[in-house]
């Protein structure tokens, strides 16, 4: 359970500093002067978001060490680790530094790296593959909404 504790520590410490860094969006001119994909969600859903995939992403954490056959731990804790400073990276870089293509690039290889985990989950961990399914899908959403302001901006 101790590490269930840490895993949300973590993850939604990962979500507070990424959002420290970045500032405010709303206060954010660039950001409210872009041109944003049709499918942009209102703002309020990026908060429930992150929050259901903090909670998921925290009980995978938790659960795929004990499920999980033949898997090389110390990989799978420092792409946990890579994931993490990913994660943190995107939202400094795209919303207070305004760099549109590095922040594709950086959240396309979060995107990749969360899709090795959702492989990773059902392929050893069992059914603690379905708990990387939102992520997985968050993370290709945004990804879209990264690229589609680098094409059309």
């Amino acid at each position: 359970m101790l590490r269930l504790l840490l895993f949300f520590l973590l993850n939604f410490g990962a979500l507070g500093v990424g959002s420290y860094l970045m500032g405010n969006p709303l206060d954010n001119v660039w950001y409210q002067s872009v041109n944003k994909a049709p499918w942009t969600p209102p703002g309020w859903v990026f908060g429930a978001a992150w929050t259901s995939i903090m909670i998921c992403f925290s009980f995978f954490m938790w659960k795929f060490p004990d499920k999980a056959v033949n898997t090389n731990l110390t990989v799978f804790y420092a792409l946990f680790a890579l994931q993490w400073i990913l994660n943190v990276a995107w939202s400094p870089v795209f919303f207070r530094y305004h760099h549109v293509f590095p922040g594709l690039i950086i959240i396309s290889a979060l995107t990749l790296l969360v899709g090795y985990f959702l492989h990773l989950g059902f392929a050893k961990g069992g059914w603690t593959g379905i708990l990387m399914i939102p992520y997985f899908v968050w993370l290709l959403i945004a990804t879209s909404l990264n690229a589609y302001i680098l094409l059309k901006n």
